[in-house]
């Protein structure tokens, strides 16, 4: 089990590790501009299958809206 910070919330998920993409299908993120980072670093969207979230880690995800 990890327990995460995601969003400024504590979760915890029953996995050892999971990627970026992993964590936003799990929790159903849809939205096409999206911006993450793990511990204050940005993940680039080609690396969502790569980037390992691990126990302890702080997530943000933000959706882009656009608008004018």
């Amino acid at each position: 089990m990890i327990n995460i910070i995601l969003n400024n919330r504590q979760e915890s998920i029953d996995v050892d590790s999971m990627t970026v993409q992993e964590l936003l299908n799990h929790k159903n993120f849809t939205f096409k501009l999206l911006v993450v980072k793990i511990n204050g670093k940005l993940i680039k969207r080609d690396s969502y299958d790569e980037a390992v979230i691990r126990d302890g880690d702080e997530v943000t995800v933000l959706h882009l809206v656009s608008g004018g």
